[in-house]
């Protein structure tokens, strides 16, 4: 049948009649939120799966009332029910058509911890690590752990039978579940227990009409997820009717309470890594070591660990826990797990910040997976089989052929000691060959699996992804069953459809076939996705470590998810608007779209996801790109001009030399507030003060010792230039320290400006005009170390080189033009990348005689170096020298530690605290920046997490409370918790700034507190 343009915009015009009715009705009927706007609905389309469905609109009950008004409203509209915890679901049952339940945002308190009884009422929203942090102090711990711990809801997990790695000592969630209140789609509230209790009219009848199928026709097994528990509903097996709805997917009922048991904590922990020479050799020895009562037997195979730091040899590795009342007794059963283990290499790990860096490892592996080594990108679908674990050896070797038979490639990994297998697969769905191939390859697999007893599904449950594929597990009369049992709880149908019974086909729905089939144009070069902006936005594939409350170590991921609590301020439900304005279906009006926009508006592009995020999402960037394309030829906010052009306002007011008059005038509110509103900077923000002698100044001032030409010598080219023309000309930023002393000697014997390499010091605009100080303590240390120090050339000649490369004609002087390098981050922030490339360009043509002579670049501020590692390559991936320069820039501490290895630090020999900058642990890495630290006898760890401020991100009006509330979240409470001796270290000048604007404090450059070191060691006042 076809249809007209009226007979198309009629029925386009009655469906949006009937979704403003149902959205209108349920408003009226629920207390909480009710969203049927672009954005809310975009952001549920898809959960961890490779499945994507547009729901109507979203609800978030306030409690168990208003689940039950939502279920009447739409059960009158024959509307369907989704509901959804954390949305990490790896086979599709997550995602729907009609209204989606979100239980996070209200629903999600823990009601009740009974430590006597060891037990626990909590609300279906309650993300696991909430329940592990209040059980905690009592010694107990709620059994199993999923590695999506952090995000993961008690309700989603009681909804897939989740399980762990610690399932091998705690079962599975159905094994901890006492109670459950679940509301019916016919608005029944019953109370779910043994002996029948809350049994809906007709279930106990189904059962015991059909014990002998139930007796015979379900696996054995630690690890049977696939279709609805029904033979818990036996006598012999307690009659447990919550138990039997565990793992039922959202299909039955609607979780709104549940009483689960808790387990007594381990009081001591040991870890025994155990190095095999492939995941079949390690699957086979898993079950040997059950009989030694572990807490965990976790598999990982070596292609998918990218740095294998502090494991044992071998090509694959099991992570067996032992648990015990005392550290020594833990040791020793690790060490009998060990000698048990006949393992080709193994050590025993006791240190609990050791223990935590292997299992995140592990606990990353569900978004590394996702690469493969050469970065091909493969997904999930048959993530998680399960077979009696005296199988798994077996099994996997007939699994790798399998995938060889495809010409595909997977990376096992899981609980080998329950029988239970991870693994993505480098599937093609984009195509339709690839799809088809994806279709024959899951029902051979599924044949696979049952032919070696197992379950299709061994914890995430089945879905869409394997929902279809029953029959050949159970058999079609059993199946059949698994529909008349739906019935009886749900007879219209109307929770969760096409999910378990009568499913959709596994290769429908799939969230790529919404994607542009040809490229978007975009300024980055994306190397990591082949250029294509489709791939980038592909990263996210929704397993939401971006989603935590809380960040432990020097995670900075995701701050402005931790200060809203809003999905759409994560990592991934900025990725899911990206994902849905490249689709077009619900978001139509691609990089104009206000709801991405307003999405990344309170992105601080921070750059966490680069590093934290298990598959390298990098919003900052995408962002960027965002914006560049959304104000193409339009109007931008203010600050975009204001702060988004700081280096061009600094330098014309270092020109000027007008820095006294404009502090003096921000000193009068009223003008203050003026250029606040002017330049569109929150009113709550003070106005920092322009350095009245500029890093430059001061060094073209200090003269230079021992080197007429500044330590140029050795550059030829453009070296003869001289101090002003070439290397030694003005450009840089700087800290305290350093002064104007020229010609001591260092507590070593070295000169400073002595023989040493050369480095030529980057002259950022945050150094070079707002803290100068720095710089000149930078200077006073590198040349205490021996090197010598230059900067960057500030002639940019014209015209083509001549002879050698090198030279150029006289005239070109004639025509030379004075310039300055800057790395582009205020136009990368704002995403006005035109400017950026060209500022860039020109840092390049100003660079080329220090890319020809190799010299290391010394980048004091953390986002500069960032910008110029990262962001330069990749803005500019069409030329040469933008790779040379991003390899040769180096931090403070490298430069030291790579340059002058053999010179010791003065000692400072105090406790240290602050933060370490969000885009030196994401991009740059702080390893020297800690063994230079210990070895000024700084001790102590700097906390993670983003300062909040974020260059411009933090003065922008309406930003002010996020980024106050960034800087609660780990910066503000370790400054105030640390000793009164302790040094503040900041190296960002946004995190000095955020520390004194809101804490009143002092933040220092590493270089600052060294060189002051060096002065006291010299006697100087």
């Amino acid at each position: 049948m076809s249809f007209g343009k009226g007979q198309f915009e009629q029925g386009q015009f009655e469906e949006e009649r009937f979704e403003q009715g149902l959205e209108a009705e349920l408003r009226r009927a629920v207390r909480g939120e009710v969203g049927f706007g672009v954005t809310d609905r975009a952001l549920v389309t898809m959960d961890a799966s490779n499945y994507r469905r547009v729901p109507l609109g979203v609800v978030a009950p306030k409690d168990a009332d208003d689940v039950a008004a939502t279920v009447a409203v739409c059960r009158a509209h024959e509307v369907p029910v989704v509901a959804r915890g954390g949305g990490t679901s790896i086979a599709g049952q997550a995602t729907g058509t009609g209204v989606v339940l979100d239980f996070t945002r209200h629903m999600n308190t823990l009601l009740e911890l009974d430590p006597e009884a060891r037990t626990a009422v909590v609300q279906p929203g309650l993300v696991l690590d909430r329940l592990q942090e209040a059980a905690a102090p009592h010694g107990l711990r709620f059994g199993p752990d999923p590695s999506t711990h952090g995000r993961c809801t008690l309700g989603g997990m009681i909804g897939n039978n989740s399980c762990g790695s610690h399932s091998v000592a705690w079962g599975t969630t159905a094994d901890s579940v006492r109670e459950l209140s679940v509301l019916t789609a016919r608005g029944d509230r019953l109370r779910l227990g043994r002996d029948w209790a809350g049994a809906p009219p007709g279930l106990r009848e189904l059962a015991e009409g059909e014990l002998a199928r139930l007796r015979t026709g379900f696996p054995d097994l630690p690890r049977r997820i696939s279709g609805y528990a029904l033979d818990a509903l036996l006598p012999e097996n307690g009659a447990d009717v919550a138990r039997s709805f565990c793992g039922s997917e959202g299909t039955l009922g609607l979780l709104t309470e549940a009483v689960v048991s808790l387990v007594p904590e381990p009081r001591a922990r040991a870890l025994a890594v155990l190095g095999y020479a492939d995941e079949s050799a390690a699957a086979e020895a898993a079950p040997g070591l059950l009989p030694l009562a572990p807490l965990t037997v976790e598999g990982m195979a070596a292609d998918l660990i990218r740095a294998p730091a502090g494991l044992p040899k071998g090509g694959a590795w099991l992570f067996v826990e032992t648990g015990a009342d005392s550290p020594g007794e833990a040791r020793a059963r690790a060490e009998t797990v060990v000698r048990a283990a006949d393992a080709v290499d193994a050590r025993v790990v006791t240190d609990p910040a050791e223990r935590r860096t292997l299992w995140r490892l592990r606990e990353d592996a569900a978004g590394t997976a996702t690469r493969m080594p050469d970065g091909t990108e493969a997904w999930p679908g048959w993530e998680d089989c399960a077979v009696p674990p005296a199988r798994l050896g077996p099994y996997l070797r007939d699994f790798r052929a399998l995938l060889t038979a495809h010409d595909l490639r997977g990376t096992p990994y899981g609980h080998f000691g329950d029988g239970c297998v991870h693994v993505r697969i480098d599937f093609d769905l984009l195509t339709e060959a690839g799809v088809g191939r994806f279709r024959r390859f899951s029902e051979e697999l599924a044949d696979l699996v049952v032919a070696h007893g197992g379950s299709l599904s061994g914890e995430h449950g089945d879905g869409q992804a394997r929902a279809e594929l029953l029959p050949r597990m159970y058999g079609a009369e059993t199946v059949e069953l698994f529909e008349r049992a739906k019935a009886v709880w749900d007879r219209d149908d109307l929770l969760n459809p096409g999910i378990l019974v009568r499913p959709a086909p596994l290769d429908a729905n799939l969230r790529f076939a919404a994607l542009p089939h040809r490229p978007v144009d975009v300024t980055f070069g994306y190397p990591a996705d082949g250029g294509d902006f489709r791939a980038a936005v592909r990263r996210c594939v929704g397993v939401a470590k971006c989603r935590t409350t809380s960040v432990s170590g020097a995670a900075v991921m995701c701050p402005s998810f931790r200060a809203t609590g809003e999905e759409a301020h994560s990592t991934r439900g900025r990725a899911r608007l990206l994902h849905e304005m490249l689709a077009g279906e619900l978001i139509t009006d691609g990089w104009r779209s206000t709801e991405v926009r307003d999405a990344l508006d309170l992105c601080l592009s921070c750059k966490g996801c680069r590093s934290d995020c298990p598959v390298g999402v990098d919003m900052a960037t995408y962002k960027a790109e965002f914006l560049h394309h959304h104000y193409a030829g339009r109007l931008r906010p203010a600050a975009h001009y204001s702060m988004g052009s700081l280096p061009v306002w600094l330098r014309w007011i270092a020109r000027t030399r007008t820095a006294p008059l404009l502090n003096a005038l921000a000193s009068v509110r009223p003008l203050a507030r003026a250029a606040r509103w002017a330049a569109g900077i929150a009113a709550e923000r003070e106005i920092p003060r322009v350095a009245e002698r500029t890093f430059g100044q001061w060094w073209r001032g200090r003269g230079s010792p021992g080197d007429p030409d500044g330590g140029l010598s050795g550059l030829g080219g453009l070296g003869g230039l001289g101090r002003r023309g070439g290397l030694g000309g003005s450009g840089g930023s700087g800290g305290s320290g350093g002064g104007e002393r020229t010609g001591r000697t260092a507590p070593g014997g070295t000169a400073p400006g002595g023989t040493g390499d050369l480095v030529v010091l980057w002259p950022d605009t945050f150094t070079e005009h707002l803290s100068p100080s720095v710089g000149r303590a930078a200077v006073r240390v590198l040349e205490a170390a021996g090197l010598r120090v230059a900067l960057p050339p500030t002639l940019r000649l014209r015209g083509r080189p001549v002879g050698d490369g090198r030279s150029r004609a006289a005239t070109a002087l004639l025509r030379a033009r004075r310039d300055r390098v800057c790395c582009g981050l205020t136009y990368l922030s704002t995403g006005r990348l035109d400017t950026a490339r060209a500022v860039l360009r020109r840092t390049l043509d100003l660079m080329e005689p220090v890319l020809e002579a190799g010299a290391p670049v010394v980048v004091l501020e953390p986002s500069c170096a960032a910008a110029l590692r990262s962001d330069l390559p990749e803005l500019l991936p069409e030329d040469p020298r933008a790779a040379r320069l991003a390899a040769s820039v180096l931090t403070f501490a490298e430069a030291l530690e790579r340059h002058a290895p053999l010179w010791t630090p003065p000692a400072v020999d105090r406790p240290v605290t602050g933060q370490t900058h969000c885009h030196q642990h994401a991009v740059l890495g702080d390893g020297a920046d800690r063994r230079l630290r210990a070895s000024a006898g700084l001790s102590g760890d700097l906390s993670g997490g983003c300062c909040g401020l974020a260059g411009n991100f933090g003065f922008e009006k309406g930003h002010f409370e996020v980024s106050h509330a960034c800087a609660e979240d780990q910066l503000l409470p370790s400054v105030r918790q640390a000793p009164p001796d302790a040094v503040i270290l900041a190296d960002g000048y946004s995190c000095r700034t955020q520390l004194a604007q809101l804490g009143g404090i002092r933040g220092r450059h590493l270089a600052e507190v060294l060189a002051d070191a060096l002065d006291r060691a010299e006697g100087v006042p």
